[in-house]
């Protein structure tokens, strides 16, 4: 049964999830974890491409696109869409305004929440999914 964390920003705006994102990616394959960044859109996606090899100005995070060869080999995985088959099952980050078919497989599932009123309607949605299946989401205020 996978730990669900719902980690809520004190601001609205992308530029918010993405960036704490990047920061939980970082932590987990830290921890030796494999992440599975699961976005809106591939625009989304490639963004957040872009910033992982951006956010800091030392090092970088090894990750690819979900369509890459290498992406079994690497620690971080990118994609979108509902018929996402991630190799990776050790913690999702959901950037999706639902839950995916796939959440059961990993042993961690971050839900990323800032105060734009799309984001925290979703979220409380996919909060009442977890709990009607009997899982107990732990909830952060950052």
């Amino acid at each position: 049964m996978p730990r669900i964390d719902f980690y809520i920003l004190p601001d609205a705006g992308p530029k918010g999830r993405h960036a704490l994102a990047c920061r939980l990616t970082e932590k987990a394959v830290g921890q030796g974890l494999k992440v599975y960044i699961h976005t809106e859109s591939r625009e989304q996606a490639l963004m957040l491409d872009e910033l992982l090899w951006t956010y800091k100005d030392v090092g970088f995070i090894p990750h690819v696109l979900d369509n890459d060869p290498q992406a079994a080999r690497v620690p971080v995985v990118l994609g979108h869409g509902s018929g996402a088959q991630p190799v990776q099952d050790g913690f999702l980050i959901n950037l999706n305004s639902t839950v995916p078919d796939f959440f059961e497989r990993f042993q961690r599932i971050g839900e990323l929440v800032d105060q734009s009123e799309a984001v925290k309607l979703g979220a409380r949605q996919r909060f009442r999914f977890y709990k009607d299946r009997g899982y107990t989401p732990n909830t952060h205020n950052l």
